[in-house]
């Protein structure tokens, strides 16, 4: 019996040579050990062999089962490697070689046009003297409201359409929500600085808004300030037409009137001539001709007290321009839902390489 189950374990080995299917494999190890398999019917014979022939046999059949199940296991791992290391090559690919030819036949999305734009406008600032400071989205009430003069019972609130977070521990305590302006930013940079200062912040905000042609309820802000000593409205004009000039490379057609925004005293809301349709009327400037642009003003003392700056000594300007609506301007988008469509086409049209 010792020999027929050596003779069993060679015809198993040549078998298991000559296959490469994991299905095959599995059949064959079934045909073998199975309660029906080869191995298993002589042991049945177990049953009429002499104490001392099973005290042979016994551990012979273990080792040759062992045996058999080791080299079905090495034999199915070995498989699903090649078949892995055969994926790779076939899909390999090398992202070190910029060849010309190899560049033309590889598509790639490169940056997206928002994010172009925020670097161009980084650099202007920057060569400006300015810093670019970053927050968290998730902010706590006092940095998105309170500090920036809008208490719980301002109408302003109802203006943000904001999603809340409750905190775990109270329903009434330390809410915090995702903001929904970057001006957040500012607060925690003032708190953070002495004044002389100035400095910008773009970020992601949020607000649940119906999404049309010109609003999303996810998007993107660059807010600014400047505080020291002497600080006045024409300071705040002249880089506002600074960054319009670099960003379209040309003069554009602008107005300033009149606008209230709590963090600001007095508040304007700057607006460009519509770069879409030239003025004419589209879906993008609701058919006036005008795109509100940047919001700005004069930072509110309230607000300086809040970043703990002493309002009777030092003053500023504050403006928040939309990211988005800036690309939109910049390259002729009609609708703000192609900056978030993940269309990788999309992107390749700002990208030269």
């Amino acid at each position: 019996m010792v020999s027929k189950l050596e003779e069993l374990y060679q015809e198993f080995s040549k078998s298991l040579a000559e296959l490469n299917d994991q299905a095959e494999i599995l059949n064959l190890k079934a045909a073998f050990l199975g309660k029906k398999g080869k191995v298993s019917e002589v042991l049945k014979s177990l049953k009429d062999a002499t104490p001392e022939e099973r005290k042979e046999i016994g551990p012979k059949a273990n080792e040759i089962k062992d045996n058999i199940l080791k080299n079905v296991n090495d034999k199915l791992a070995k498989i699903e490697v090649d078949q892995i290391n055969a994926k790779l090559e076939k899909n390999k690919i090398d992202t070190s070689v910029f060849e010309d030819d190899y560049v033309n036949d590889f598509r790639h999305g490169g940056l997206h046009p928002r994010t172009l734009i925020q670097q161009e406008i980084e650099d202007v600032f920057l060569s400006m003297g300015f810093e670019v400071l970053d927050g968290p989205h998730i902010e706590t009430e006092f940095y998105n409201f309170e500090a920036l003069n809008i208490p719980a019972d301002h109408p302003a609130r109802d203006m943000q359409d904001t999603f809340w977070f409750t905190h775990p521990q109270s329903e009434e305590e330390n809410k915090h929500l995702l903001r929904t302006h970057t001006s957040t930013i500012q607060v925690r940079g003032m708190l953070e600085r002495k004044p002389p200062f100035r400095f910008i912040a773009p970020g992601t905000v949020f607000r649940c808004e119906r999404t049309d042609a010109s609003h999303e309820m996810v998007f993107n802000q660059l807010e600014g300030m400047m505080v020291g000593e002497d600080i006045s409205i024409g300071h705040l004009i002249y880089f506002m037409k600074t960054l319009l000039k670099e960003i379209f490379k040309k003069d554009v057609t602008v107005r300033l009137r009149p606008g209230f925004f709590p963090f600001v005293e007095p508040g304007f809301e700057l607006d460009i001539s519509c770069l879409i349709c030239n003025g004419k009327g589209c879906s993008v400037c609701k058919h006036t001709g005008w795109v509100e642009l940047l919001p700005c003003g004069m930072v509110h003392p309230n607000v300086l007290k809040a970043g703990n700056i002493d309002p009777e000594k030092y003053n500023g300007f504050a403006f928040g321009l939309g990211l988005d609506r800036l690309v939109m301007m910049k390259y002729g988008i009609d609708d703000i839902r192609h900056l978030n469509s993940g269309d990788l086409r999309f992107n390749e049209q700002f990208n030269k390489y």
